[in-house]
């Protein structure tokens, strides 16, 4: 999770420098994941054919698993959590690349 908030900071963080209206984008996105991401319904409440469109949002399996360690209760998928693993860690990979391209010029866009 801090690999994917990380990444995910880095490139709104450079992308908002240069496109200041991004942030107005930025709050909608942030209520969107929140009904995307089943943290306040469990995944079981989902219809069964929906289940690839919920578990290809990284932060799925990373809610479960932290639903299954506090409550018990939840799906825990190790091939969820790998994937979820890899995607952060591609997402921490361009937004570390993105950041140090555009980290040259934040003072001249600032």
């Amino acid at each position: 999770m801090g690999m994917l908030s990380l990444g995910l900071g880095m490139i709104i963080s450079s992308l908002t420098t240069k496109y200041r209206d991004l942030r107005f984008l930025l709050q909608f996105g942030i209520q969107l994941m929140m009904y995307a991401t089943p943290i306040i319904y469990p995944v079981s409440s989902v219809p069964e054919k929906y289940h690839w469109l919920i578990f290809s949002n990284p932060m799925t399996a990373i809610v479960e698993a932290f639903r299954y360690g506090f409550l018990g209760s939840g799906a825990l998928n190790i091939t969820t959590l790998i994937f979820s693993g890899v995607v952060s860690i591609f997402i921490l990979a361009i937004g570390t690349i993105i950041f140090n391209r555009v980290e040259k010029t934040f003072m001249d866009t600032v």
